[in-house]
């Protein structure tokens, strides 16, 4: 049965409105330029204008976790950045902060700083220092799939998902962290050896979205100005996704999504809206 979850005080899950989580970069080397934010002031008022915009999370990062680009800095560079991040926010925002890493010394610091969610896109694999430290910090968690090399074949991609996910949630609770204070994610995008196109690989995850019900934890998803998208449509640059992001929000709506991370909070609230209304709170 689904159950819900509570991250940073906000209460997702089966029958309450999908939430909607913005997402901010201090790390020049992401893939969407819109998404960075070097100056101080200038992370605060887009982090503000999501809040204002109906971000129940604002979710940092410090360092691009992008599958298809090198994009790897020192542990010491991205606590920095996520460290000087956060703190810019903390104490300003009102809404709770997410950190957005694998690693465990920018956890760390992040949460020193004022974050109380870690967006693991790793699913607790990429470091074993990060479960431990979680479960002694109290920390909401997105645990999400990540590719671990050619999938089995035969295999629908969802059941690929479900037993990564399943790994990441057995590290969880070996760790003594409460299933109430977690989310499972997909991993939209970030599937690349799976023997068949990535952007085919993402379009059947969010078709059979549904299939992760059997988890039960609520269900985060990452759309926003994604590369499939770009493939689909044509698009390779990220500034000209947003059309296609917004419908692929909506369906992830329609079939059991519970978050939806976006750069473009207001549009997506929106789409987000709409397609609950026809879902139903599911």
């Amino acid at each position: 049965m689904l159950k819900r979850a509570v991250l940073a005080g906000v209460e997702v899950g089966a029958g309450l409105p999908v939430a909607v989580v913005g997402v901010v970069n201090v790390s020049p080397e992401s893939f969407y330029g819109g998404s960075v934010f070097r100056d101080r002031d200038a992370l605060l008022r887009a982090a503000e204008g999501m809040v204002e915009a109906g971000a129940a999370l604002v979710d940092v990062g410090g360092m691009s976790t992008a599958p298809y680009v090198t994009t790897r800095i020192s542990e010491a560079e991205e606590a920095d950045r996520l460290a000087r991040a956060v703190e810019a926010l903390a104490s300003k925002l009102g809404a709770p902060i997410s950190a957005d890493t694998w690693r465990a010394a920018p956890a760390r610091q992040a949460l020193e700083a004022g974050a109380a969610v870690i967006n693991d896109v790793s699913g607790l694999t990429g470091d074993p220092q990060m479960a431990p430290l979680i479960a002694r910090t109290g920390a909401g968690l997105i645990v999400m799939a990540n590719d671990r090399g050619a999938s089995p074949r035969g295999v629908r991609p969802i059941e690929v998902i479900r037993g990564l996910l399943e790994e990441g949630l057995a590290i969880a609770r070996q760790a003594g962290i409460g299933e109430e204070r977690i989310v499972v994610d997909p991993g939209i995008g970030f599937f690349r050896s799976s023997g068949m196109a990535w952007y085919e690989w993402d379009c059947r995850v969010l078709g059979d979205l549904g299939a992760l019900g059997a988890l039960g934890r609520p269900i985060c998803v990452g759309v926003s100005r994604k590369s499939f998208i770009g493939a689909l449509l044509g698009q390779e640059n990220p500034d000209d996704r947003l059309p296609g992001s917004l419908a692929a929000a909506a369906v992830a709506v329609v079939t059991g999504a519970h978050l939806i991370r976006t750069h473009d909070v207001a549009e997506t609230r929106q789409a987000v809206r709409v397609a609950e209304a026809i879902r139903g709170r599911a």
